[in-house]
C-alpha cells in the first residue's frame, strides 16, 4: 500500500531590478503543484511486520524511478514565477502610477487574455504587465504603434512606449541646435526659455556666440541664418522685413507720431530735424552731450541739445550674402535752434520698434520745449516710455479694443473719449508685426531697471487714475507723479 508523498521542488523567486525592464518570457501552460494529504499517525507495526514494510518501500520505489520525469513540470513553474517578478519589476517604475488591480498570482491559461487583442493567451510566449497579458505583437507603442520588443522601455501613465519615442515626444529639443537638451550635473534637464517668445536653449549658448536678433532677442538656430548689420548687431528674417534702414524712408513714420502727438493735443510746434544713424554714430553723438536723460545700456534713440556734426544715412545698403554692402552716410551739421537740437534714432531696426523710439525720444523734446526742468531720471523716462506704449497700442490693437480710459490726451477733460488715430502703416500690419509690436509692450511693461521700469510703471498707473493731462500737469508743478 502506497502511502509516500510525492514531493515537487519549488522555484526560487526571480530578483528584480525597477531600473532594468525585464525580458518577454515564455509562459507556456504549467499546472499548480498539489501535495496529497497525509494520512494520520498510526502505531509502529511489530517487529515481525517490519520485513514486510520494507519489501513494499522497496518496491514502491523501484517503480518511481522507472517513471518519466515531467521535465515541463518545473519549466512552467520558472515561467509563472518570471511573469510575476516582472509584474513586480514593472510597479516599481516610478514614472508609472502602482496598479490595485494587478493580478496577485499568474493565472491559469484558460483564464490569461490579452490587453490588446482581447483573445486567450494560450501556449508560447506572453507579457505580464499593467496588470494584463499580451501577446508579443499585441504589446505596441503609443506613439509609433510598433510592437515594443526591446528589453527596457518606458510608461507613461498607462501607455507604453519605446525608450525612443517616449524622449522623441517628451524630452525637450534646443530650439537653437536642435539637439535634446542635456542633463546637467544632478540629472535634471536645465534649460533656457524666453520670456515672451517661450524660445528653448541650452545654457552653452549663452556662451558660445551664437547671434541673438538685436530685436526680438531670439537666438539664430542652426538651420537658417540672421542678417548681419556690420556692428555687432544681428538681425532675424521677421525683423529683417518690416526694418527701416535710412533717414528718408524713415520720414513718414515721425511725422505720422508727430501727427500722434497733434492728435493728443501736445503739437510740438518747432521743426525738429530726425536722422537714423549707425551705431558708432550714436554712441559718439551721446559722449558728446555734456547733460541729458538717463540712458539704457544699449542706446536706440537720442534726443540732442547740444549743437554737432552727425553722420547720417543717406541711402537704404543692399543686401549680400546675409550682410549689408554699400552703407552711404553722410555727415550733417546740427544747429542748436531750441531746446532740441535733432532726435538720433538707430538704423535696421523694424518700423514699430522705431516707431516706439521716435514717440519715446519726442516726448523728451516735448518736455524740454514745454519748460519741463530738472526732473529725475524715474520721472522723465517713465513718462517717454508711457507715450511709447500708447503708440505701440494705438498701432497693434483695434480702436475698439484699445486701453479705453477717461483721458489720456492731454487737453481733454475726464468726461471726453481718449483720441485714437488709425494705424500709421496702410493696409494694417501682418500678424508677425502685431506679434512683434506686442513683443515691445511687454518688454516696456517688464523692464526691471529703476528709470525705465519702475519709471513707466508708477507714471502708466498715475495715467490710468488721473489722465495725462492732469498727471503731466502735477509733474510740472511737483516734479513727481500724483499718487
Amino acid at each position: 500500500m502506497k502511502w509516500l508523498c510525492n514531493f515537487l521542488k519549488g522555484t526560487k523567486p526571480v530578483e528584480s531590478n525597477h531600473r532594468r525592464r525585464p525580458r518577454v518570457t515564455a509562459g507556456e501552460e504549467s499546472s499548480l503543484w498539489q501535495q496529497e494529504p497525509v494520512r494520520p499517525k498510526r502505531e509502529d507495526p511489530p517487529r515481525h511486520d517490519n520485513e514486510e514494510l520494507d519489501r513494499q518501500i522497496a518496491l514502491s520505489l523501484a517503480e518511481e524511478a522507472k517513471r518519466p520525469k515531467e521535465r515541463n513540470h518545473n519549466k512552467g513553474e520558472n515561467d509563472e514565477d518570471l511573469a510575476k517578478a516582472m509584474q513586480d519589476s514593472l510597479n516599481m517604475n516610478p514614472y508609472m502610477p502602482h496598479n490595485p488591480y494587478a493580478p496577485s498570482q499568474a493565472l491559469p491559461r484558460g483564464q490569461r487574455v490579452c490587453g490588446g487583442c482581447k483573445h486567450e493567451v494560450g501556449h508560447g510566449h506572453y507579457l505580464s504587465c499593467m496588470g494584463m497579458y499580451w501577446h508579443p505583437q499585441c504589446f505596441r507603442c503609443s506613439s509609433c504603434t510598433h510592437p515594443i520588443r526591446e528589453t527596457e522601455f518606458t510608461l507613461l501613465g498607462a501607455e507604453p512606449y519605446h525608450k525612443l519615442c517616449y524622449k522623441e515626444l517628451h524630452h525637450p529639443k534646443c530650439d537653437v541646435c536642435l539637439q535634446f537638451i542635456a542633463t546637467n550635473r544632478t540629472g535634471l534637464i536645465e534649460y533656457r526659455a524666453h520670456p515672451f517668445w517661450g524660445q528653448k536653449y541650452c545654457p552653452s549658448h549663452e556662451l558660445d556666440r551664437t547671434p541673438r536678433c538685436c530685436s526680438c532677442e531670439k537666438m539664430e538656430p542652426r538651420n537658417t541664418k540672421y542678417m548681419s548689420l556690420g556692428d555687432g548687431r544681428s538681425l532675424c528674417m521677421e525683423c529683417l522685413d518690416s526694418a527701416v534702414m535710412d533717414t528718408g524712408e524713415c520720414q513718414p513714420l515721425y511725422h505720422s507720431i508727430r501727427d500722434y502727438y497733434e492728435g493728443m493735443n501736445m503739437k510740438l510746434d518747432q521743426q525738429i530735424p530726425m536722422l537714423l544713424v549707425e551705431r558708432q554714430a550714436l554712441n559718439e553723438a551721446m559722449e558728446g552731450e555734456c547733460k541729458g536723460p538717463h540712458h539704457m545700456p544699449e542706446t536706440r534713440g537720442l534726443c540732442l541739445s547740444e549743437e554737432q556734426t552727425v553722420s547720417s544715412i543717406l541711402r537704404r545698403p543692399r543686401i549680400g550674402g546675409h550682410r549689408l554692402l554699400d552703407m552711404r552716410t553722410q555727415p550733417q551739421k546740427l544747429t542748436r535752434r531750441c531746446e532740441v537740437t535733432a532726435i538720433l534714432v538707430l538704423y535696421g531696426l523694424p518700423r514699430l520698434l522705431t516707431g516706439s523710439i521716435l514717440a519715446h525720444e519726442l516726448m523728451h523734446g516735448w518736455l524740454r520745449l514745454k519748460g519741463y526742468r530738472n526732473l529725475s531720471p524715474e520721472v522723465e523716462e517713465g513718462i517717454c516710455q508711457v507715450m511709447s506704449y500708447l503708440w505701440l497700442e494705438s498701432e497693434i490693437l483695434p480702436a475698439s479694443t484699445r486701453h479705453a480710459q477717461p483721458s489720456t490726451s492731454y487737453a481733454s477733460s475726464s468726461s471726453s473719449s481718449s483720441y485714437r488715430p488709425p494705424s500709421s502703416k496702410k493696409g494694417g500690419i501682418s500678424h508677425t508685426e502685431k506679434k512683434l509690436g506686442e513683443f515691445f509692450m511687454h518688454q516696456i511693461a517688464n523692464d526691471t531697471s529703476t528709470a525705465y521700469g519702475d519709471g513707466f510703471r508708477t507714471a502708466y498707473k498715475a495715467v490710468n487714475k488721473y489722465g495725462l493731462r492732469q498727471t503731466l500737469n502735477h509733474i510740472r508743478l511737483t516734479g513727481g507723479f500724483p499718487v
